[in-house]
């Protein structure tokens, strides 16, 4: 920590005055692709005339784009993809495209996506969403089948009891459009049948009605004005279905054995009892399977669909990184505060969620990833909370922001669907340019720029740990999320580390997995037997690479970590409130530093030489992204953070 701040002083005293307002354009102005893009609410009767008042409000407010989102609300002669509804659309889409804006279509009508409002059920009733469910049957006892149910096995217990798994529909739907009661004390909403999202014929008539459709009415606009879909929490039961029932059909179990590499039919009971040796083994497994089911069925057939149209796929989820693949723009979804200031900002799944994104966006090679954020976060969301949630977003990575929700109405119980309205109709409009202004900047600032780091954390496709990430935040030390398929498909090992999509990772962390792939296996021999691999001491993987350094405590992990990189950027006295991101783009070095706590953060800065070689003709600035005020650093500087305050310190490069 010395001898670091001790370089950053030599720098100082060698480096030229600068000005602090000389700073790169496009950073104080980007363009407009950087713009925050919010759900916005089509709730209530639909006027060409009102639509396009309010795209002009949200240019006059520094929005630049927007995602048109059916919602509950809408009136009865407004159905799903109408000639009312596309010509609706087509207003909006041709008014963004006059004023050089951007739009993202959504895929259903409401959600979970995968059933067209219905309309894949009403083509075809086999589509309906389907599972698995089970019948314990007497001695001598043979199922009765309702109609509509299949008999996929009979099992044998091992108390010799026998279970008879059918296949049967979910009985699952997704929120509709439209009240059916409107004006009555206790609302209903429309309810459509789910679509069977793991049968691949289901999937195709969804795209057929869907996004076949958009490419008919707005294909002109692909890329240019209409730059992506949303496909919203997709679901292979549906909301609401019957109690018991599982995702799964018979007719794919022939995948599930291809992916598994043995027949988990005769082990189905497992996944409603505990009594074999195995049943949390083939229940892992078969859950595992229809992830990857889904992936193949849903997902990626969604996202070569836009890949041969030239626009990009869009959505959201927790931890699924291994279904993030197939998104040209990988997303997550922040909604029913699952994140807030404290300690949900950095345990439990959710909180892996924006990490997530990022580090898939970055080994999958793609430009952006994305967050839909604030929803249902409720009408006391505050200002700084909504701030800070941004900046919580930025500080890992992420360059795409969907503001959960601006409300075209909010007349009736609209206004209690889903709050709150973070837009228009909210106490902070009047000033909100200034905030989409510095999203604009952050999301710049973290797109076609170079992350500096050297650490990952192993994880499976749906499962991230967050223990090792919290003692990595908690220290200043960034890192990236490394879904396990990569070591085989698209990282080379050598003796300098792990080398993927242009990132060298010289410490590979492993807290928890739940199952390791025989094609991983050699590989991470190799990274342990290079010095590079550290793994949890409860892991069952630990005994299994000689040459893996092993932690029990934090002071060990952190202990493992330094004896395999060096910390560009430090901060003494040292806090655990302190996040930093450090990015190298156009030459300039930038660094994040967030205070994610509600106390206020007194400390000094120090950085290794090597993370400013670039600096010592260029300078070094403190930069407020809301004001675009920059201070020279003073050589041994203290400084404050206040409570949930965004710093970035830019080391300008050559010019």
């Amino acid at each position: 920590m010395r001898n670091s701040i001790f370089c950053l002083a030599l720098i100082l005293l060698l480096i030229p005055p600068v000005k602090a307002q000389d700073l790169p354009k496009d950073f104080v102005d980007p363009p407009r692709e950087f713009s925050v893009m919010p759900f916005w609410f089509w709730n209530d009767t639909l006027k060409d005339a009102e639509i396009v008042r309010q795209i002009a409000d949200f240019e006059s407010h520094g929005v630049y784009g927007f995602v048109i989102h059916p919602r509950i609300g809408l009136p009865d002669n407004v159905k799903w993809l109408s000639p009312e509804m596309i010509h609706a659309m087509d207003v909006a889409i041709s008014e963004a495209a006059k004023r050089n804006m951007y739009v993202v279509l959504y895929d259903e009508g409401m959600y979970p996506s995968g059933s067209s409002s219905g309309q894949v059920v009403a083509r075809n009733p086999a589509h309906a969403a389907r599972g698995l469910a089970k019948i314990d049957l007497k001695s001598g006892e043979e199922p009765k089948l309702s109609e509509g149910t299949k008999l996929v096995t009979i099992v044998d217990r091992p108390g010799g009891e026998r279970v008879a798994i059918i296949e049967q529909p979910s009985g699952g739907v997704i929120r509709g459009l439209h009240y059916l009661n409107e004006g009555e004390q206790r609302l209903r909403e429309e309810s459509p049948a789910a679509g069977d999202i793991l049968n691949p014929d289901a999937v195709t008539s969804f795209i057929e009605l869907v996004y076949d459709r958009y490419a008919k009415e707005f294909g002109k606009y692909f890329q240019k004005t209409v730059i992506g879909i949303f496909t919203d929490e997709p679901s292979p039961l549906g909301r609401g279905g019957a109690r018991g029932v599982v995702a799964g059909n018979a007719s794919i179990l022939p995948q599930i054995k291809s992916i598994l590499g043995y027949d988990i039919t005769p082990f189905l009971v497992d996944l409603w009892y505990n009594d074999n040796p195995n049943s949390g083994k083939h229940r892992a497994d078969y859950n595992r399977a229809i992830n990857i089911c889904l992936e193949e069925n849903y997902y990626k057939r969604l996202g070569n669909w836009c890949f041969m149209h030239d626009i990009s796929l869009m959505g959201a989820g927790s931890m699924d990184i291994g279904t993030e693949r197939y998104f040209q723009i990988p997303g997550q979804d922040l909604v029913w505060r699952y994140v807030e200031p404290g300690p949900k900002a950095l345990e439990g799944q959710h909180s892996t969620m924006a990490k997530c994104a990022s580090s898939s966006m970055l080994h999958l090679g793609y430009r952006r990833n994305s967050n839909e954020l604030y929803g249902a976060y409720g009408h006391n969301l505050t200002y700084d909370e909504m701030v800070w949630l941004a900046n919580w977003c930025f500080v890992r990575g992420q360059n795409f922001l969907i503001p959960h929700a601006f409300y075209y109405s909010i007349r009736g119980p609209r206004f209690e669907e889903r709050p709150p309205d973070v837009g228009p109709n909210s106490s902070w409009w009047g000033d909100y340019k200034h905030f989409a202004d510095a999203c604009r900047r952050m999301s710049w600032l973290n797109t076609d720029s170079r992350q500096v780091c050297d650490i990952a954390i192993l994880c499976d496709a749906t499962f991230l740990p967050d223990k090792s990430a919290k003692t990595l935040y908690q220290n200043q030390r960034d890192f990236n999320y490394l879904e396990i398929r990569h070591l085989w498909e698209d990282a080379k090992i050598t003796g300098r580390g792990i080398q993927i999509a242009g990132m060298s990772y010289k410490a590979l962390i492993i807290d928890t997995l739940s199952f390791i792939p025989e094609k991983a296996k050699p590989i991470l021999r190799k990274i342990a037997k290079t010095k590079h691999l550290i793994i949890h001491a409860d892991s069952k993987t630990a005994p299994y690479f000689k040459g893996a350094l092993i932690y029990k405590t934090t002071d060990d992990l952190l202990f493992a970590i330094a004896k395999m990189t060096v910390q560009d950027i430090s901060i003494s006295p040292g806090s655990s409130s302190i996040r930093c991101r450090h990015v190298e783009k156009d030459g300039n070095d930038y660094y994040l530093l967030f205070n994610e706590e509600t106390e206020q953060v007194i400390t000094g800065i120090g950085l290794q030489a090597s993370g400013l070689r670039q600096s010592a003709a260029g300078g070094l600035l403190w930069i407020d992204p809301f004001s675009m005020k920059s201070t020279v650093l003073k050589d041994g500087e203290t400084l404050l953070f206040k409570p949930h305050e965004m710093k970035i310190l830019l080391a300008k490069g050559e010019k």
